[in-house]
């Protein structure tokens, strides 16, 4: 147990139950305390995401319901209650009955219950929490650092194309042979095929409209797209959860970034596969080193080949891309999109399942 968390429990001791329940709440750290007789008496709300039941719908289970194969758990809670003190183990891995297989560093806290019953109180933190929040940090980062360059060159290689440009214009209409004019016109293709690639590097630069937005009519809307394109063997299956709220978008950036991902997924199929769409809330989630009330997770699951692991860590950079015929753009200008959001994109595969992971913040910006 860290400082601030033996601190935290030193003052939810001298509140009343209810009060140092709701403090528990605030933790990141799921938190789940047992009676004596290994029944559930309390879980926090990151237990509740865990857990994927309400205190109040788990209250008074028995541990086997909510572990697989609960005998060494409850073994080592039992050392902990019986001898008063604290216990912590590190990298135990547990699997819940609702299907979750967890890597956490576990404490056991002996604590007194109303009414005078021993309990027990069982912490579980994530080992890769802090991987996480500092992969997500450095995703961050490198969109702002890749964006900025990329606007730098961009000016760069712009200015020169128009003067380049405007002088093969002025020279086709100084040259009577139809012939060589050709070579002009060829010159100005190419200089409006590079200022193109430019623009879509940077991603639209309008200021987002920003409104209510219902995802599941932006995923909807995508679908619909993707099934127009594809060929008839892919399948996009919906599994979507009721009840997400609405959140502060711009309709279209969110289109036009949930449909490169889909694509993406659809090309790696090459049209006959699966891909599913799946949302869901997440409470008191990071994005990054700042934690939300409410996130809305959207992810696109296919069961194609998967990503190369060398690819993936550069997966959202601009111009990689594992296809030949690929501008490797997509991904990069829709994380971009997603960052205009305050979102991130995640990606996490293996083969035959890769999952690309939007997180939506549901609350407005303060």
């Amino acid at each position: 147990m860290d400082l601030a968390t033996k601190q935290l429990m030193a003052d939810v001791a001298q509140l009343p139950e209810i009060h140092g329940e709701s403090l528990l709440d605030h933790l990141s750290t799921t938190v789940v305390v047992f009676s004596s007789d290994f029944r559930l008496h309390y879980i926090n709300t990151a237990g509740e995401v865990m857990f994927a039941q309400s205190n109040r719908h788990a209250r008074g289970k028995g541990i086997n319901e909510l572990f697989v194969n609960a005998g060494r758990l409850v073994a080592h809670l039992g050392d902990a209650m019986e001898s008063g003190q604290v216990f912590n183990q590190r990298a135990c891995r547990h699997e819940m009955t609702n299907g979750l297989t967890v890597i956490v560093n576990c404490t056991y806290t002996p604590v007194s219950l109303s009414g005078g019953q021993t309990g027990i109180m069982l912490e579980m933190r994530k080992v890769d929490h802090h991987l996480r929040v500092e992969q997500e940090e450095q995703l961050i980062a490198q969109q702002e650092a890749t964006h900025s360059l990329l606007r730098g060159l961009a000016h760069e290689i712009k200015n020169p194309l128009g003067g380049l440009r405007g002088a093969a214009q002025l020279l086709e209409k100084e040259i009577p042979d139809s012939e060589l004019r050709e070579y002009t016109r060829i010159i100005i293709g190419e200089a409006d095929r590079l200022h193109n690639l430019m623009d879509r590097m940077l991603g639209p630069n309008d200021v987002p409209n920003m409104q209510a937005v219902n995802v599941h009519e932006i995923l909807e809307r995508v679908r619909e797209l993707v099934l127009v394109e594809a060929d008839s063997g892919l399948r996009i299956i919906q599994d979507y959860d009721p009840s997400l709220p609405d959140l502060m978008a711009d309709p279209g950036l969110l289109v036009q970034a949930v449909l490169n991902i889909v694509r993406n997924a659809a090309q790696a199929l090459e049209g006959r596969g699966e891909i599913i769409l799946r949302t869901r809330v997440q409470r008191k989630f990071n994005i990054g080193n700042k934690q939300h009330r409410l996130v809305a997770c959207v992810e696109v699951i296919d069961n194609g080949p998967g990503i190369d692991a060398a690819l993936r860590a550069k997966i959202f950079y601009p111009m990689v891309t594992s296809r030949s015929d690929g501008t490797g753009l997509g991904l990069s200008i829709a994380q971009s999109l997603v960052n205009r959001h305050q979102g991130l994109i995640e990606c996490d595969s293996k083969p035959g399942e890769t999952v690309f992971t939007i997180l939506l913040p549901l609350e407005e910006e303060t």
